[in-house]
């Protein structure tokens, strides 16, 4: 990413208080289906912004790799999770995501909340462990207005199309995917 976008999204972050313990939760998308989740494993939060969604992740019992482009972001998810409780069961780095995912073993959930980038689509089906579960919520061109860093209509389970569909759904600018990895090892 370029550092216009990256001193963009800090401004962005340093204009808002820090993220309040009580607003801890998962994304709008995700709460319906919160008990597809584990409650234990790795967890990787994909431009986790200031940790709200990875900091529930681990109140749940996960541990969470939470990375974003924004070091004032990071700053405000660690500080986050520690006001939570829950610092011991998160790490949170500063990461451009356009050089791809950051090395490490697979996890047993995928979050990507508002952030998409296709030439990603395939290292986030490799980076789940056998049954992870891939949570994905991004903007869309469905009763939305067209742009590249919109889904167009059907994208998701076409792009994950290696996973199992649990739920999906577009519309009013959003398209959301839950999908599961194939349950045994290759």
């Amino acid at each position: 990413m370029a550092e216009a976008d990256r001193r963009r999204w800090d401004e962005r972050y340093a204009t808002k208080a820090p993220p309040a313990v009580e607003a801890v939760g998962p994304p709008e998308f995700l709460a319906p289906h919160a008990e597809l989740l584990p409650a234990a494993g790795r967890a990787l939060d994909l431009a986790c912004g200031p940790g709200l969604a990875a900091v529930w992740l681990a109140t749940r019992g996960l541990t969470v790799r939470g990375v974003d482009v924004s070091p004032v972001a990071v700053a405000q998810a660690r500080d986050l999770a520690q006001r939570a409780g829950v610092g011991d069961r998160c790490r949170f780095e500063v990461v451009d995501l356009d050089g791809g995912l950051p090395a490490g073993p697979r996890v047993d959930v995928i979050l990507c909340h508002r952030f998409r980038d296709r030439r990603l689509d395939r290292a986030i089906v490799e980076r789940l462990a056998p049954g992870g579960l891939l949570a994905m919520a991004v903007l869309s061109e469905v009763g939305g207005s067209p742009g590249p860093f919109r889904a167009v209509a059907g994208e998701l389970p076409a792009a994950f199309a290696d996973l199992d569909v649990l739920a999906a759904g577009e519309g009013a600018g959003c398209a959301w995917l839950l999908a599961r990895a194939a349950n045994t090892a290759e």
